[in-house]
C-alpha cells in the first residue's frame, strides 16, 4: 500500500510540474508570420535574474537557414541571425504580462518596446506585441513540440 501511495504521489507531482511548465511563457516557441501564416523560426525564451530574455535558435524558412543580419548596424552587422538575442530584460507585471524596451526584429533591423503574454484561452499560444510610438503589431507564437 505504501508503494502504491508513493507511485500516486510521483504521478501527481509529474503532472503538476508538466501543467506548470505548460502555463509558462518560458520555453521554445515557433514564430508565425502574421502576414503569411507560415512558420519563421524557433525562439528560446528564458528567465535570467528575474528578467525575460529570448534568442533565435533556428530559422525555419527554407533557403534562409543561414541568413545574416545585413540591415543591422554596429556589432550585429552581417552576423548570423541564429543565436541572436531578440528579447532583453523583460519585466513581469502583476497581471502576468512581460514588458520591456528591447524586442529586436533582425529583418527590419529595428528595436521595439514590447508586451508578451500567454493567450488566456490557449496556454500553447504566446502573444507578442511590438510597439513603435503609438503603433503596434501583435503576433501569435506557438509552443514548440518537445
Amino acid at each position: 500500500m505504501k508503494k502504491l501511495s508513493q507511485n500516486i504521489a510521483l504521478v501527481v507531482l509529474f503532472l503538476s510540474v508538466s501543467f506548470m511548465n505548460a502555463q509558462s511563457v518560458f520555453g521554445t516557441w515557433k514564430t508565425i508570420d502574421d502576414r503569411t501564416g507560415k512558420p519563421k523560426g524557433l525562439i528560446e525564451i528564458y528567465e535570467k535574474d528575474g528578467m525575460m530574455f529570448g534568442k533565435i535558435l533556428k530559422v525555419l524558412e527554407e533557403g534562409r537557414e543561414d541568413v545574416l543580419c545585413i540591415k543591422c548596424d554596429g556589432d550585429m552587422k552581417d552576423k548570423p541571425v541564429v543565436g541572436m538575442h531578440i528579447i532583453k530584460k523583460g519585466e513581469k507585471n502583476d497581471d502576468g504580462e512581460w514588458k520591456g524596451k528591447y524586442l529586436f526584429d533582425p529583418e527590419q533591423a529595428m528595436t521595439f518596446r514590447f508586451k508578451i503574454w500567454l493567450n488566456p484561452e490557449n496556454s500553447d499560444e504566446l502573444k507578442v506585441r511590438g510597439y513603435l510610438a503609438f503603433i503596434y503589431r501583435t503576433q501569435t507564437w506557438v509552443r514548440a513540440e518537445g
